[in-house]
């Protein structure tokens, strides 16, 4: 679950995601002093002291590297402003729908940016396969102050060649089943009409996300899984760019276009 930040309101960001991950954070500091306390103890073997203490270091430096890395992307680079959007997409579209997973904290922000435009928002939250708690900790803290419509991977709510844009803002990555995803983009694809954009942001499964995020990054997927669910959901990747070395946003058309 991807926190925002709100404009004006230093290290939000970085107090969502303890927040709704405060367990992660819990557990790594009892792991570490569990592996000072074998450190300590002299008697046990060497290659066993040494194991507990190289885990000890790790926690420490996953624990603090999140934390920094989601200080610089949501409280520093300011990507959940989502202000650079405008600019990337060199259009305003007159009606789009953003599509989120159990938190809503980007529709406000699309308002802003494309005030006369139509907006739909759709929940695809699945409590059966989304079974995170930060997910359940992040609706609870923040309810949805936007109106939307139920909706499911595989079915959005939305006629067909209906939107001129689909947002997928954090949001894909909570689909875990591949199929699923998948069906989630052959469904944007219906959607959109003939010249339609999908905007899709996320953290991907690679080297920088894993020394920010750890085993953390398994969360996410790599841009070859990405691709390759774009491709056989019938869409193509117009353009695609780094956020920040952490978020990658994808601007996907129809193949057929």
């Amino acid at each position: 679950m991807m926190p925002s930040s709100r404009s004006g309101r230093s290290f939000e960001g970085v107090r969502n995601i303890v927040r709704f991950n405060w367990d992660y954070y819990v557990i790594s500091t009892l792991a570490f002093g569990t592996a000072i306390m074998v450190f300590s103890v002299r008697v046990l073997p060497w290659s066993l002291r040494m194991a507990a203490l190289c885990g000890g270091v790790c926690l420490v430096f996953w624990a603090c590297s999140s934390l920094l890395a989601s200080w610089y992307v949501y409280d520093v680079a300011a990507v959940t402003s989502w202000d650079w959007i405008r600019e990337r997409l060199q259009f305003s579209p007159g009606r789009w729908a953003n599509i989120h997973a159990g938190l809503d904290q980007s529709t406000a922000s699309l308002r802003r940016l494309f005030p006369d435009s139509e907006g739909t928002v759709i929940d695809i939250y699945d409590s059966e396969t989304m079974t995170e708690a930060s997910i359940a900790r992040a609706r609870r803290l923040y309810p949805t102050r936007e109106p939307f419509t139920p909706g499911r991977a595989g079915s959005l709510p939305l006629p067909d060649r209906d939107r001129d844009v689909v947002f997928l803002l954090f949001s894909a990555h909570e689909v875990r089943a591949a199929a699923d995803r998948i069906e989630l983009l052959r469904e944007t694809n219906r959607v959109l009409n003939q010249r339609g954009r999908v905007v899709m942001v996320e953290h991907l499964r690679d080297l920088p996300n894993f020394l920010a995020f750890g085993p953390g990054f398994l969360h996410f997927h790599s841009v070859r899984s990405w691709q390759t669910s774009i491709q056989k959901a019938g869409l193509q990747i117009e353009q695609q760019w780094c956020v920040t070395p952490f978020v990658r946003c994808f601007v996907l058309c129809k193949a057929d276009a």
